[in-house]
């Protein structure tokens, strides 16, 4: 089950954008404890989007991945601190309403315009939101679509920001104690599995249609919103 949501969450990714992270978190959330699938999926994660970053190197806007970074990495770390701590009926309250919030972005009933100046404060959100919920890829996303990235400059530019959110809620997950065998071995097989998904992925992205995977991206995050529903609370 693990692997297999592994390869389904890199293929999305890559296919649409965002959303195989927010439906892994979800999914694993409702096997285990919220606690559990934040802290296996944040090193898979970063692998994951490394090797997507890497697939899609040639399209990344540089200056937006980097200014996204420098708010989101310690957004993510105070984040992950917070996570370590929270009830679970506070974490599955924080991933429903952070999947809702990307899906209204993802919808167009939620529009923003975000000026450089307030991109940094921006990302540094949605890396405390990143650490404690599954929605906020939805969020990082729509972030940059407001910046007027798309295609593959899309796809690399949010691969990096990612990483910067996982890398942050990483290491304060790490800190506090959270990783067992269990679970790093479960980090492990997601991260081989999300690069398959990956590959299979950049092919399918290859030949579908942008109105496609507009949609793929819209429908992902309602399947999200419909698990964080059913998960979190019945774990």
């Amino acid at each position: 089950m693990i692997a297999l949501l592994g390869v389904l969450a890199g293929l999305l990714t890559t296919v649409a954008g965002l959303g195989g992270g927010v439906l892994l978190v979800l999914a694993l959330s409702a096997l285990s404890s919220p606690q559990d699938a934040l802290a296996a999926t944040a090193p898979a994660l970063l692998v994951g989007n490394l090797h997507r970053a890497w697939l899609y190197r040639g399209a990344l806007d540089r200056r937006t991945a980097r200014t996204f970074a420098e708010g989101a990495l310690p957004g993510s770390l105070v984040g992950g601190w917070v996570a370590a701590w929270l009830p679970t009926w506070a974490l599955s309250t924080l991933m429903i309403v952070g999947v809702a919030l990307a899906l209204l972005r993802a919808l167009g009933w939620i529009k923003t315009e975000i000026p450089d100046g307030a991109l940094r404060p921006a990302a540094a959100g949605i890396g405390a939101l990143a650490a404690t919920s599954g929605g906020a890829a939805g969020l990082a996303g729509g972030l940059l679509l407001a910046r007027g990235l798309k295609g593959e400059t899309y796809v690399a530019t949010a691969s990096i920001a990612a990483v910067s959110l996982h890398l942050g809620r990483m290491v304060a997950y790490a800190s506090a104690g959270l990783f067992t065998e269990e679970l790093v071995v479960q980090a492990g097989i997601l991260a081989a599995t999300i690069g398959l998904g990956n590959l299979l992925g950049l092919r399918i992205r290859a030949w579908l249609p942008q109105a496609i995977t507009e949609r793929a991206e819209v429908g992902a995050l309602i399947l999200a919103c419909g698990l964080a529903l059913a998960g979190p609370f019945t774990s």
